[in-house]
């Protein structure tokens, strides 16, 4: 077939790999091929003869084992859509998208592929197929990639096809080496009149100093109160006036991650080193000034409302703007990973900045605030329900804290995030103990190893301080290890939850495609995280976020670099296609109070069943409505989840 009657889009993955060159090798060896509806290019068993690459039309693929459809049913399916035929499918394949490749690479078909429609393919014979795959390696590894490798083709696809409006929005992807300023460093025994006049002439607001070794900050302000409050003398050294405990960054981090570390550690700079170890040189400064100068007129100015927020009607103002932040970062196809870390960071201050207004400050001194559940762990994206404990110090008097607490709770209700089903709240007395209660507590559910004592080791293992004193936290989770780490019982009673649900895969490794969806949470997510969850409670990693368990567990030797990348990128698209659904959503339940108006009652009256349906709903993955390229990630993700669920059933012995 002559080259330039050849529609194929060569700019896209895996065509996009082949040279000028072999793309015109392929243009020039296709021929274009005519299928009737049901006609059946590839059976099971069969061996591949060619790969086709769709023209025109629709191609369904079967599990070997189901029923054909007759014209009839085929037609219906068509004009009505989603019914019981075409719930069937576990790939669907139209203009643009190939199949037959794996079949070829396997040596036979597993599944069955049936032309919904008359359809035109051209057909890559085989011997052309193998070729390019020999003459450019990258073109025949893709259809058997790493599944870090296919996010990253799939990130570079969704780049191209953006285009434009991502260079709009690129500051989301700008580094920090973009923004950092260079550092004003003086020697520890200048004078703070030296300083002074060093700050004003290189416009700085903030200098860097080493005393023994340490590096460390003095600020503008340092400089103003060791004058005016302190008053100390304009000759007196800059060396007393440091602060040595320098929250960093590398200038290769994504600038928002500089924001990320300001929000969570409440400072208004961070200093930027060659590398993060204590001895590493200084080689910028990032300003809040900067950031948000950078970050002008955008959501990301989230960070700064919350910061100057006074009332609580403020702090609600500030939080309403996070779902707008949550679309912009999706749109602009950041990974998944910095995306949870930016919003986990901005809800976590949202909740301290309530405590903080709602708790005295005698109460919070003594006291610490514990994020559980997704948000303790990082992972949350949208605002999902409250989950929550607090620990009292012993010795601490708080006679009247159930009140605080109950308006505590529902000052999170008015910032969008609705109580507990399960109650695990701080309005619970039963999530609010001393620190000996809480040890007491820990002490019965290892002992106990039912179903709810199991969950709720999980939910305080995640948990993460957010006001008052973290100490607390830290001494509680520790507690939890040193009981856990060395009863291998307990352990492979902990592990179990991770194999209660089945991964949506045939017994051939296709997806299944129920006609409601996957549920992405239980067959992807959970699994993965309840599975290294155990494995960092069993080694005694103290970190609480899944990536961060995953590099801990590389470090241990517990875990294969490898294979914890791929959890992690299998982990960050569970995620991605999770919230493309919930955002579906709730752009559904904005149009429909919009069109319902302030009077609408519909969902007054829903009771907690439908409610937990609609909730459930969000997590469902229509399979048919993925690309190829994102149907093919998807079953590579749970594939290695299928794999690491064996792993974690031999390793606790979970098969008896």
């Amino acid at each position: 077939m002559q080259a330039s009657l050849v529609d194929i889009a060569f700019e896209e993955p895996p065509f996009s790999l082949l040279d000028e060159r072999l793309r015109q090798r392929l243009a020039e060896g296709v021929d274009l091929h005519y299928f009737e509806a049901l006609a059946q290019p590839l059976v099971p068993g069969a061996v591949g003869e060619a790969v086709y690459i769709i023209h025109k039309g629709e191609v369904a693929e079967l599990a070997a084992d189901s029923a054909l459809p007759d014209a009839a049913t085929l037609d219906k399916a068509q004009r009505e859509g989603l019914d019981a035929w075409v719930s069937l499918r576990i790939g669907h394949y139209t203009a643009g998208d190939l199949f037959g490749a794996l079949t070829l690479l396997n040596g036979h078909c597993r599944t069955r592929f049936v032309c919904e429609q008359e359809t035109l393919c051209y057909q890559l014979p085989a011997e052309l197929f193998f070729s390019l795959c020999d003459e450019c390696p990258a073109f025949g590894e893709y259809f058997q990639h790493s599944l870090s490798d296919k996010a990253r083709l799939l990130a570079a696809q969704r780049d191209t096809r953006q285009g434009a409006s991502r260079d709009q929005a690129g500051f989301m992807l700008a580094r920090v080496m973009d923004c950092m300023r260079p550092p004003l460093k003086l020697a520890a025994s200048a004078s703070i009149e030296q300083g002074v006049k060093a700050m004003q002439t290189a416009g700085a607001d903030s200098l860097i100093i080493s005393v023994e070794g340490r590096q460390g900050v003095v600020t503008r302000t340092d400089l103003l109160n060791a004058l005016v409050i302190q008053g100390l003398a304009a000759n007196h050294p800059l060396a007393s006036l440091g602060s040595f405990a320098l929250v960093a960054v590398t200038a290769e981090e994504y600038l928002f991650q500089a924001l990320v570390q300001m929000t969570r550690h409440r400072v208004a700079r961070v200093v930027v080193k060659e590398r993060l170890t204590p001895d590493a040189a200084v080689v910028g400064v990032i300003e809040l000034t900067d950031v948000l100068g950078f970050f002008s007129n955008r959501s990301q100015l989230v960070s700064l409302e919350i910061e100057r927020a006074s009332d609580m009607a403020a702090l609600e103002q500030a939080s309403a703007r996070l779902p707008e932040m949550v679309r912009a970062l999706a749109m602009q196809g950041v990974h998944m990973r910095h995306a949870m870390a930016l919003l986990s960071a901005l809800n976590g201050r949202l909740i301290e900045r309530t405590f903080a207004m709602l708790v005295e400050e005698e109460h919070r001194a003594s006291s610490c605030l514990m994020l559980m559940g997704s948000e303790g762990r990082g992972e949350q994206i949208l605002k999902t329900d409250q989950d929550n404990g607090l620990i009292i110090a012993d010795g601490h008097q708080w006679p009247d804290n159930e009140d605080t607490l109950q308006r505590f709770s529902d000052a999170l209700a008015g910032l969008g995030y609705p109580p507990c089903p399960g109650n695990i709240m701080v309005s619970n007395p039963e999530w609010v103990a001393t620190e000996s209660r809480w040890r007491g507590k820990i002490a019965r559910w290892c002992a106990g190893r039912d179903g709810e004592a199991l969950m709720n080791l999980a939910i305080v293992f995640d948990a993460r301080a957010s006001g008052g004193n973290e100490a607390l936290v830290d001494s509680l989770r520790g507690h939890l290890v040193r009981h856990a780490t060395r009863d291998d019982l307990l352990l492979s009673h902990f592990a179990r939850p991770a194999l209660h649900f089945s991964t949506p895969l045939t017994l051939f490794g296709s997806l299944r495609s129920p006609r409601h969806g996957i549920d992405i949470k239980k067959g992807g997510i959970f699994p993965i995280v309840h599975g290294v969850r155990t494995m960092a409670l069993e080694r005694g990693v103290m970190a609480t976020g899944t990536f961060a368990r995953l590099e801990a567990l590389v470090s241990d030797g517990r875990i294969e670099a490898s294979d914890s990348a791929d959890l992690a990128e299998a982990l960050s698209l569970f995620a991605e296609l999770r919230l493309r659904q919930q955002l579906r959503h709730l752009e559904e339940d904005e149009h429909g109070a919009v069109a319902g108006g302030a009077g609408d009652s519909r969902r007054d009256g829903q009771d907690k069943t439908t409610a937990a349906r609609e909730a459930g709903s969000r997590n469902l993955i229509i399979t048919q409505s993925l690309s190829s390229l994102e149907r093919d990630l998807l079953r590579d993700a749970l594939s290695r989840v299928k794999d690491f669920k064996q792993r974690l059933s031999h390793r606790y012995h979970l098969e008896y």
